[in-house]
């Protein structure tokens, strides 16, 4: 493919959508700010219109935040010498690094870095539809509302009059799974990272006043 078409695809999506995404290059983190790169890429992927890449990348940066935010309340925020980093993060990192998404929620929870309804909506919600969906490569959630049977209309070039009607079920065939699911990501790519983005900020906060 001609390189030029990539480059007009990238400038023309840069040019329509960098305004919309900009504010999101500005934040401020006291306690997350590993997070920073990944918020880079993934509004990045959301300008040149790369959903299913921002949805999953949404998904890593939702999922190593919450651990890094059990790791921060368990070693405590704010300076540390450099020199007792490795014993300071030791325990911690190893206790939080391996846990599920699940597991990262419902700990967040009990440790107060996440209200009920967050938690609510992380567990019913997101884990289901937006992990499982794109990071597990899961569509049943996503899918499972279409109506059992589509009606699809097949002809034949050799009788071009000769049309038949045939039922075929969209939740099975991956074809129409995979229709279902690029529609998703562009609905919703934006409005995901968008929440995870405010999410972190508040979870940010709450650190924060663990010092």
């Amino acid at each position: 493919m001609n390189k030029g078409i990539f480059e007009k695809a990238f400038a023309d999506n840069l040019n329509a959508n960098f305004e919309k995404h900009a504010k999101y290059f500005g934040f401020k983190f006291y306690v997350l700010t590993d997070l920073g790169t990944i918020i880079f890429e993934v509004n990045k992927c959301l300008i040149l219109k790369f959903d299913k890449a921002a949805i999953t990348l949404t998904n890593h940066l939702l999922e190593r935040a919450l651990k890094l935010a059990l790791i921060y309340n368990e070693a405590g925020v704010g300076p540390k010498p450099v020199e007792n980093w490795t014993e300071t993060f030791s325990g911690p990192s190893k206790k939080y690094n391996s846990i599920n998404l699940g597991s990262s929620i419902e700990q967040c929870k009990k440790a107060g870095l996440l209200t009920q309804d967050e938690k609510d909506h992380l567990f019913d919600t997101i884990r289901v539809l937006m992990r499982n969906g794109f990071s597990h490569a899961d569509p049943s959630e996503i899918v499972k509302n279409l109506p059992d049977k589509t009606p699809v209309f097949v002809g034949r070039f050799d009788k071009p009059s000769d049309i038949q009607k045939v039922n075929l079920d969209p939740k099975v065939i991956p074809a129409f799974q995979s229709l279902t699911m690029d529609g998703f990501a562009r609905d919703f790519s934006f409005k995901y990272f968008d929440f995870v983005y405010g999410l972190l900020i508040r979870v940010d906060e709450r650190l924060k006043c663990l010092e």
